[in-house]
């Protein structure tokens, strides 16, 4: 069954205060908010980094049709994130681990442990580190993707950037292109920043109404904590993988990690 994942952005407004008459005191000048994306970069150094904590639902005529919890921690280089170690519980298959450094990604749990060669307990893919989390279809470690949730903004207020944009418009940041009905699909998003401008929440939803077929409806909140703390990810030792292309066509275990963000939208 396919299954959609998908997101919501928040914004902030200051208020204005008129100047009072002559030998009345001056109101105090508001200090511009912080912008998110140098206060990013300044959290970009190497053995540091955040911590995740993300939870996502999928529900059908309103009904709960999966969900999962998320929580781990991303580590930083000079430029961005350089590694990642996330640990997933949901319903079916979405429970598994999966750790990304060194431009290799290694993960255990579910289907990935299914038939695997005797001492083996994880499977290695091609393909680093992102920003990207499983099912938060806006990395804000992007800066083009951060820039446009904050500059797209309709509603900006109390630190948080609320606004929507579409699939289409989405791919376009990442640098691909997306046509047809799934272009069109809306995703609203709140991005919730603190008084440093450090990024602490991002919530994204989608809903798609298919007819007798039912109303589809999917929330994906993620929050980060923890900035600059020390964060020290290894990838797991060499005796305990085995490359995915060594498992040989009768594997059960997928060709490749199915991503839940906007590159695919299966379940």
């Amino acid at each position: 069954m396919k299954r959609m994942l998908a997101g919501v952005v928040l914004a902030t407004t200051a208020t204005l205060v008129a100047g009072t008459p002559a030998m009345a005191a001056a109101p105090a000048a508001q200090a511009a908010p912080v912008d998110p994306l140098k206060a990013l970069k300044k959290q970009y150094v190497a053995g540091h980094g955040v911590r995740i904590s993300e939870t996502s639902s999928l529900k059908i005529d309103g009904k709960s049709a999966s969900s999962q919890k998320t929580t781990g921690a991303l580590a930083f280089g000079k430029s961005g994130v350089v590694a990642s170690d996330l640990s997933s519980r949901g319903t079916g298959s979405l429970s598994n681990r999966m750790i990304s450094i060194g431009g290799h990604t290694y993960v255990q749990g579910g289907l990935y442990s299914e038939d695997l060669p005797e001492g083996k307990k994880w499977v290695r893919y091609k393909g680093g580190a992102s920003g990207t989390t499983p099912n938060q279809p806006l990395d804000i470690f992007e800066p083009k993707v951060l820039k446009a949730l904050v500059t797209k903004a309709k509603s900006v207020k109390s630190g948080t950037y609320k606004g929507s944009m579409t699939y289409k418009e989405l791919f376009k940041l990442y640098g691909e292109d997306i046509k047809g009905a799934l272009g069109k699909i809306k995703l609203d998003y709140a991005l919730m920043v603190n008084s440093k401008g450090l990024i602490t929440r991002l919530t994204t939803g989608y809903s798609l109404d298919f007819g007798v077929l039912g109303k589809m409806k999917g929330v994906t909140d993620t929050r980060y904590t923890g900035w600059g703390a020390k964060i020290k990810i290894k990838a797991p030792a060499e005796d305990l993988w085995v490359d995915v292309n060594d498992l040989g066509e009768d594997s059960d275990v997928p060709e490749e990690i199915p991503q839940g963000n906007i590159h695919t939208l299966t379940l």
